[in-house]
């Protein structure tokens, strides 16, 4: 027998009360996908930390620095905000052999998704989500 005041919605939203929005509902497109990446991107701790960045994108290669790292992604000050919402990109990350404890630099290659753009002050940020990394010690 079936509670009519029973739902699909609501028996979500019974199970996972903590998830304000949960929902049936697929998510559709490449930004809300991003913006949950972001959300799940802002609950991680994140470090203030500069570091070498080479970022390949569909508007070509870049040379940047990191302003904050956490697990989950990266912070990026960037000339331009060539870079939409969803936009794949490449980068890799320069780990200095002294940070790492190592005879030479170690290389943090990784493929994302850009999840945030913004300017702030006149300078735009990229925050990117790490789907894959790999690192290549050389």
């Amino acid at each position: 027998m079936s509670n009519p005041e029973s739902s699909p919605e609501k028996d979500i939203k019974d199970a996972f009360p903590w998830k304000e929005n949960a929902s049936l509902e697929p998510a559709d497109s490449a930004k809300s996908s991003a913006k949950k990446a972001y959300t799940d991107m802002q609950s991680a701790m994140r470090f203030p930390i500069k570091l070498p960045v080479s970022l390949k994108s569909n508007s070509g290669e870049k040379h940047l620095e990191t302003q904050n790292i956490s697990a989950n992604g990266v912070l990026f000050q960037v000339v331009d905000a060539e870079m939409p919402v969803g936009s794949l990109v490449d980068f890799t990350i320069s780990l200095p052999a002294d940070i790492v404890g190592t005879e030479t630099d170690v290389r943090l290659d990784c493929k994302g998704r850009v999840v945030r753009n913004f300017e702030d002050s006149g300078r735009h940020g990229v925050g990117v989500v790490i789907d894959e990394y790999r690192f290549d010690r050389r």
